[in-house]
């Protein structure tokens, strides 16, 4: 679905200002490095790393899955370009943000797999960051640029499940 209500003095992006990735890396990788028994060469518990693993299998697959949707329906998949569609497919037929979604179970299952509470609470801390400063801004530049399309799709679908 396309449509165009962005005033011409307005930009045409959400003014996400870096990559949503780093945001989970950056945090995981700090709650790793705090706690992991992987930073003393060691593996964390047998069901920890089967049950991690399977989460951040499932997480990175819902990325992998969702990710070329965008290319597919002509939109661009960094928030910092123009979005030109709504898509509305798919696993965004459930979740207004599954690659988002996607990133936080990788996040937590890479979490568990490394035996890593830190790490595991700064999921929280990944999650409210891309709350407040990405899909917030998202969200309102969505409704002004697409109107009653966005806001008719807001309100069928959930924003993470």
């Amino acid at each position: 679905m396309e449509g165009d209500n962005n005033p011409d003095n307005a930009p045409d992006n959400a003014g996400v200002r870096g990559p949503p990735p780093l945001v989970f890396l950056g945090f995981l990788s700090i709650g790793l490095w705090y706690d992991s028994p992987w930073f003393e060469g060691h593996l964390a518990a047998t069901n920890a790393t089967i049950v991690g693993g399977v989460l951040a299998a499932f997480g990175f697959a819902l990325i992998l899955i969702t990710a070329p949707r965008h290319r597919k329906a002509g939109s661009n998949i960094e928030p910092w370009k123009p979005t030109t569609a709504i898509i509305t497919t798919g696993a965004y037929a459930y979740s207004r943000n599954p690659i988002y979604l996607g990133m936080a179970l990788t996040h937590g299952g890479l979490a568990i797999c490394g035996g890593s509470i830190t790490a595991l609470a700064t999921l929280i801390a990944s999650v409210l960051v891309m709350h407040f400063y990405v899909i917030a801004r998202e969200e309102l530049y969505l409704e002004a640029k697409f109107g009653t399309v966005y806001s008719d799709y807001k309100a069928r679908v959930r924003r993470w499940i």
